[in-house]
């Protein structure tokens, strides 16, 4: 199994960008997906998780501006950050969940290596 992210950067505040996560191993389509983020300091915060039944997740920290999505073809899956701010500064990471509580994910099997966002002006 191998998690592989990418699109991070530096963006303004109010700027969007696109994440992206290449897998490999498994099938995404087949398999709970999310993503987190992790400041120094401060445990991983999870973000969003899309599920095998399509059924999505949403921090409230970022529910209404972020959306995640997946291409089962390409077997990748994708988190649209919009309407950045500071606050979403943090390195990003892809994961397979291995535990979900009340559609939650509160823990991960595997996940990438990360790649960093920072919002600043």
């Amino acid at each position: 199994v191998q998690l592989v992210e990418s699109g991070g950067g530096l963006v303004q505040p109010g700027g969007s960008l696109r994440l992206s996560c290449t897998a490999s191993g498994f099938a995404t389509g087949s398999s709970a997906m999310g993503w987190a983020r992790q400041v120094p300091g401060k445990g991983l915060e999870w973000l969003s998780g899309i599920y095998s039944d399509a059924r999505t997740y949403y921090a409230n920290s970022v529910k209404g501006r972020f959306t995640i999505s997946r291409d089962n073809v390409k077997n990748m899956v994708y988190l649209q950050m919009n309407n950045l701010k500071p606050d979403d500064t943090a390195v990003y990471y892809c994961a397979i969940p291995s535990l979900i509580v009340a559609g939650r994910p509160v823990d991960f099997r595997s996940r990438g290596q990360g790649t960093q966002v920072i919002v600043a002006s």
